[in-house]
C-alpha cells in the first residue's frame, strides 16, 4: 500500500481518495498524476460510489507539483517545458472529471495545500479544511503561471482582481481566511478532522445522488446562461429528477414523516 501513489478506499457508497506521497507533501509528479486520474475515472464508472472526499496522507493535502522533479529534469539538460506539458495531460483530465462528475467530490484539506493542492481544492464541489490547514497559489514563486484550473475557478470565486492578487503575491490564507472568501465551506479542528470529515461525506453518500449531480450541472451552466436559459435548464433538470426513484422515495417519505432512505437512482 505504501508504495501506492494513491489509495481508494469505498465504505457504503463512499468512495475516499488519498494522495499517498507523504515524504513529498504529496506533490504531484508523473506516477502521481497518472493514478490520481485512474481512481478519479474508476469513481466515476462505479455506480456504487455516490460521493467522493479527496485526501492527503500524512502531514499536508498537497504541496503542489513536485518541484524537485522538475529540477531534476532541467539538471539532466532537459525541457522542463515538454516536461509539464506532458504532466498536466492527467492533472487537467482529473479536474474535468471531478467537474463533470455527477457526484458530489469533497476536498478534505487536511494540511497545506500549495500551488496545485490550493487548485485541486478550487475544482472540487465542497471543502472541508482542517483548522491545521494553510492555503497559498505558490506558482509565481516559483517563476509558474497558474495552472490546474485555479484561473478558472478562483477568480469566480473571489473576483478577478482579488485572484490576481493572490496570484501575484502569494498570500498564505488561513482556513478562516480561505472560509471568510468562500473557499472553504467548513472548518473542523485538526484533531477530530479525519472522522468528521468521513461522517461528513458519507452523508452525501447517501443522499440523492442524481438531484445532487442536476444541482452541480446547474451551478456550472448559470455563469453561461441568461435568466430563461438558466429557468429552462431548471425545468428539465427537475423534470427529469421527478422521474427518480429517489424522488419517489422522497416524497414518500415526507408523507410517512421519517427518514428518506436514497439509492441514488
Amino acid at each position: 500500500m505504501a508504495d501506492n501513489p494513491v489509495l481508494i478506499e469505498r465504505v457504503d457508497g463512499l468512495a475516499i481518495v488519498t494522495l499517498n506521497r507523504a515524504d513529498s507533501y504529496n506533490a504531484f509528479d508523473g506516477p502521481l498524476a497518472e493514478a490520481f486520474l485512474a481512481a478519479l475515472v474508476d469513481c466515476d464508472e462505479d455506480r456504487s460510489v455516490r460521493a467522493v472526499m479527496i485526501t492527503g496522507a500524512g502531514k499536508a493535502f498537497c504541496a503542489g507539483g513536485n518541484l524537485k522533479a522538475m529540477k531534476e529534469v532541467a539538471d539532466a539538460g532537459h525541457s522542463v517545458g515538454a516536461f509539464l506539458k506532458r504532466l498536466v495531460v492527467p492533472i487537467h483530465g482529473a479536474i474535468a472529471t471531478i467537474a463533470r462528475m455527477e457526484k458530489p467530490v469533497i476536498a478534505a484539506v487536511n494540511g497545506p495545500a500549495g500551488g496545485f493542492g490550493f487548485s485541486l481544492a478550487l475544482a472540487c464541489d465542497l471543502v472541508l479544511a482542517s483548522d491545521a490547514a494553510m492555503f497559498t497559489m505558490a506558482y509565481t514563486k516559483a517563476g509558474l503561471s497558474p495552472d490546474g484550473s485555479s484561473s478558472f475557478f478562483l477568480p469566480r470565486i473571489v473576483g478577478p482582481k482579488r485572484a490576481y492578487d493572490m496570484m501575484v503575491n502569494n498570500e498564505v490564507l488561513s482556513p478562516v481566511e480561505a472560509k471568510d472568501l468562500g473557499i472553504v465551506n467548513r472548518i473542523v479542528p485538526a484533531d477530530s478532522f479525519a472522522e468528521e470529515a468521513r461522517d461528513y461525506c458519507a452523508r452525501l453518500a447517501q443522499g440523492p445522488t442524481r438531484a445532487f449531480g442536476a444541482a452541480k450541472r446547474l451551478i456550472a451552466l448559470s455563469p453561461e446562461s441568461s435568466l430563461e436559459t438558466q429557468m429552462e435548464h431548471e425545468r428539465r433538470a427537475i423534470a427529469e429528477s421527478a422521474g427518480t426513484e429517489d424522488f419517489k422515495e422522497g416524497v414518500t417519505a415526507f408523507v410517512e414523516k421519517r427518514a428518506a432512505d436514497f439509492k441514488g437512482e
